[in-house]
C-alpha cells in the first residue's frame, strides 16, 4: 500500500506469524503494511491472506539466501521460528542465526524476535527434577530461543524480544479436555496447583503491532506477554460454564506426562513442569497491568472463552 511502512512477517500462515499480518491489516491506520512470508505461497492459507490485502512472497528459514529479498524495503521484521515442525534445538539457532544475518544485512530499522526464556537459569542442567533434552537442554524450544537471542544484536538488527508463552488456543487441539470411560471431560496437565500462564494467539500479534508502532522506545528491550496468570483448576472451571457440562482438572505427574509417549511427550512435560516449578519467576515476568498499557484490546481467559464458545462445544 502507498505510503505505508512494510513489516516482513515471517510465519505468516502460522500461529504468530498470521495474527500480526491480520492485526496490521485490520488497522489501515497503522501507517503499516503487511509482507507475508511463506513457503508455500500457493497453499490456501497464504491465498486468503493475499485476498485480504497482504503481500504474500515465499522464503524457507533453511535457505538464507532466500531470506534477504523479503526484507528488501522492509521497514520493521517479525522473526519467528517454529520448532514443533521439527523438534531440533540445533536448527531452530540455525533458523534464527540466518534470520538474525539477513535482518543486520538488510537495515531493516525494527526487529521483533519471538524468543522465550532460558529454562535453565531457574532449573540448571545438574537438577535431576527433570531429564536433559538434545544434550544440553531443560526445555529445548525455549532454551535454543534464549541461546539464539544474542545473534540478533551481533548481526546489527536493532531487535525487540517479545516473549511469549502458552496459546489458549492449544486448548481447542493438542491440549483439548479429554472425554473419559465415564464420560465426564477432563483437562490433563502436569501444573499441579500451580497457574499457568496463558494468551490468545490474537493478542500475539496486536501486542507486536503495538511495538512497532513505538518506534525505536524498545529496541534491545523484553517484552514478556500473557492475558492472564491462572491455576489450571480454575481454568477448567470456567471452561465448565462455557461449554455447559463439568470440565475436571486431572493434574498428573510430570514424569508420567513425559511417559505418555506421544511426538514431544519428553519436551511438554518439561515445558509445564518449568511452568509450574518457576511459576514466580515467569508470572512476574509479565506484568499484566504494563501489557494491557500496550494492547488496550488484551483478552482475559473469560474473554477469549466466550468467543471461542462454539468451538468449545463441538468438542
Amino acid at each position: 500500500m502507498a505510503g505505508t511502512r512494510v513489516i516482513t512477517v515471517f510465519g505468516a500462515t502460522g500461529a504468530q506469524g498470521g495474527s500480526l499480518v491480520r492485526a496490521i491489516l485490520d488497522d489501515p491506520g497503522s501507517g503499516f503494511s503487511a509482507r507475508a512470508v511463506t513457503r508455500r505461497p500457493e497453499s490456501d492459507r497464504a491465498r486468503e491472506l493475499a485476498r485480504l490485502g497482504a503481500e504474500v512472497v515465499r522464503a524457507d528459514l533453511d535457505d538464507e539466501a532466500s531470506l534477504g529479498p523479503v526484507l528488501e524495503g522492509a521497514y520493521g521484521a517479525y522473526l519467528v521460528t517454529d520448532f514443533w515442525e521439527h523438534m531440533s534445538a540445533e536448527r531452530e539457532k540455525r533458523q534464527a542465526a540466518s534470520l538474525a544475518h539477513a535482518t543486520g544485512h538488510a537495515g531493516v530499522q525494527h526487529a521483533v524476535w519471538s524468543t522465550l526464556e532460558d529454562t535453565r537459569e531457574c532449573i540448571p542442567l545438574d537438577d535431576d527434577r527433570m531429564p536433559t533434552l538434545q544434550g544440553t537442554y531443560k526445555v529445548p524450544h525455549f532454551d535454543a530461543k534464549a541461546e539464539a537471542d544474542r545473534y540478533f544484536p551481533e548481526a546489527g538488527a536493532p531487535t525487540t524480544f517479545l516473549r511469549t508463552t502458552f496459546y489458549w488456543e492449544n486448548l481447542l487441539t493438542m491440549s483439548a479436555p479429554q472425554r473419559g470411560e465415564d464420560g465426564v471431560l477432563r483437562l490433563v496437565f502436569p501444573m499441579g496447583g500451580s497457574r499457568l500462564s496463558g494468551i490468545a494467539v490474537a493478542d500475539i500479534g496486536k501486542t507486536a503491532l503495538a511495538v512497532f508502532k513505538r518506534g525505536t522506545d524498545l529496541i534491545g528491550a523484553t517484552v514478556s506477554i500473557a492475558g492472564e496468570h491462572l491455576p489450571v483448576a480454575d481454568m477448567a472451571a470456567a471452561m465448565s460454564e462455557v461449554i455447559g457440562e463439568p470440565v475436571r482438572y486431572a493434574p498428573m505427574d510430570p514424569d508420567d506426562y513425559r511417559a505418555l509417549g506421544f511426538p514431544g511427550a519428553d519436551e511438554s512435560g518439561n515445558m509445564f513442569q518449568y511452568y509450574a516449578e518457576c511459576e514466580d519467576r515467569f508470572t512476574h515476568a509479565r506484568d499484566l497491568a504494563a501489557i494491557r498499557a500496550l494492547n488496550p484490546e488484551l483478552q482475559d481467559f473469560a474473554t477469549w472463552l466466550a468467543a471461542h464458545r462454539e468451538a468449545l462445544r463441538s468438542l
